[in-house]
């Protein structure tokens, strides 16, 4: 057997093989051994007619295809181990000689990781900001929870105003014809929310309970449904009640209704801790973001479309699945936002990119430093996986694919490549006054899309 790569270039090798007639041959037999209940001669039982007989039957060629199957897989693999080669897609084989008595001959084309190119990647210098949580950021979560769980009063004395509580029917048409998504009955709405149509709250206001008017407004020229963009629509309204929220008084009692503490301190110090995880779990995203982002800029790398293609397909499987738990499918979402499948796709295009190229960047950092993922490491992920979803750890191990292994492993070493430029790069610490504009610098370095 004669295996030679030719030659690599565009992220492409391309192999030439050459099987001499004796391994040939016994690729004919095999093939002759799998089909032969198939073929039915003159004077023999069906699975009985020597091989040679069947050939002249049905032609010489008659096992060549099934020869082929047994071979390329197997010279392919041995071509790929031999040089080292790493792809990224399926092969494509043209087969150059098959004949009986002669050398098969044949070559793969397949589509490998690219080159990473990259210089420096130790000493960068990165900005890592950085938040406390102050009293007074404690104090605004503080007031959430108590509008959170504030209590709902009738009102029956007064006119509906700003921040009430409107529970409403109505019954939307626009050009006198009723439209999706435009009836509902005992409809829960604060005014001044904004949750409406602009204007639709306004003409609310000052409504008693038990009062029925119509309420006309303009749906905006770039309202997701495209059907009812830009048109004038006439809702018959009916207030059915009025409720407004009463606080509760921040004090021990508050505590321990809402929570597991039986005093205000105590919630307050959970409330500031919780805060403070939050803004360090931050912190360190943006850190790592702002060397990835760094190394991307340094790199030079040629990404094939097969590698983009598929991280756009798992991000979009991704959105996907998050839609169904919020209830939606995609079709309908897709409907709603009024795009087709493929200009949906075109939005994940550079994410997609940016994702395949940090992988390959921290992949080649992790090579040249050795760093690779241990048994113990790969079984505490698992463990900790296990756990995240509640299941038994033998159980969870279980429904576990091998490529289900590989991405567990593949972030176990994205994390100590990180972990090791983190410790070898020169990071200026910068100071936040509000944690809003650390979340901010998180959500840039991230390049999040907005779909």
């Amino acid at each position: 057997m004669k295996i030679n790569l030719e030659k690599i270039e565009q992220n492409k090798a391309y192999l030439n093989f050459e099987v001499n007639e004796e391994q040939f041959e016994r690729a004919m037999e095999q093939a002759y051994r799998k089909n032969i209940k198939r073929f039915t001669v003159p004077g023999f039982r069906r699975g009985r007619a020597p091989r040679k007989l069947i050939e002249m039957h049905y032609g010489p060629e008659v096992f060549y295809e099934d020869a082929v199957q047994f071979l390329l897989p197997e010279v392919y693999q041995k071509g790929v181990e031999k040089y080292k080669l790493e792809p990224v897609d399926q092969p494509k084989f043209d087969v150059q000689q098959i004949e009986k008595g002669k050398p098969f001959m044949a070559t793969a084309e397949v589509v490998v990781k690219p080159e990473v190119k990259i210089n420096e990647y130790k000493g960068l210098e990165v900005e890592k900001f950085v938040y406390n949580v102050t009293d007074d950021e404690v104090e605004k979560e503080l007031s959430i929870m108590q509008e959170r769980n504030a209590r709902l009063v009738a009102v029956e004395d007064r006119a509906a105003k700003k921040e009430d509580i409107a529970v409403i029917d109505f019954k939307g048409k626009v050009d006198n014809e009723s439209f999706e998504g435009g009836t509902a009955e005992n409809y829960s709405l604060q005014l001044g929310s904004g949750m409406f149509i602009k204007g639709f709250e306004d003409q609310v206001v000052g409504m008693i309970p038990g009062d029925t008017k119509d309420i006309s407004v303009t749906f905006p020229e770039d309202y997701k449904v495209k059907e009812l963009s830009g048109k004038n629509a006439v809702y018959n309204v009916t207030l059915k009640e009025l409720k407004t929220k009463e606080l509760l008084p921040l004090d021990d009692d508050f505590a321990k209704d809402i929570s597991e503490f039986d005093t205000l301190d105590e919630l307050r110090e959970n409330i500031k801790t919780k805060m403070q995880q939050e803004a360090k779990s931050i912190e360190e995203g943006s850190l790592k973001a702002s060397i990835v982002n760094k190394l991307m800029e340094a790199a030079e790398v040629e990404i094939p479309e097969v590698m983009i293609n598929r991280e756009t397909e798992r991000l979009m499987l991704e959105f996907a699945i998050k839609l169904k738990y919020s209830g939606y499918d995609l079709q309908t979402y897709l409907q709603t936002i009024g795009v087709t499948l493929e200009e949906f796709k075109a939005r994940f295009h550079d994410k997609a990119m940016d994702n395949v190229k940090s992988s390959l960047i921290l992949e080649e950092v992790g090579k040249r430093e050795n760093i690779t993922v241990t048994d113990e490491e790969l079984e505490n992920k698992v463990e900790e996986l296990a756990e995240d979803y509640k299941k038994p750890v033998e159980d969870f191990k279980k429904t576990l694919k091998p490529e289900d292994k590989d991405g567990i492993k593949n972030l176990i070493l994205t994390q100590k490549v990180l972990g090791f430029l983190i410790k070898n790069s020169n990071i200026i610490e910068k100071k936040k006054e509000d944690i809003t504009e650390l979340e901010e610098v998180d959500t840039d370095d991230n390049d999040e899309e907005t779909l």
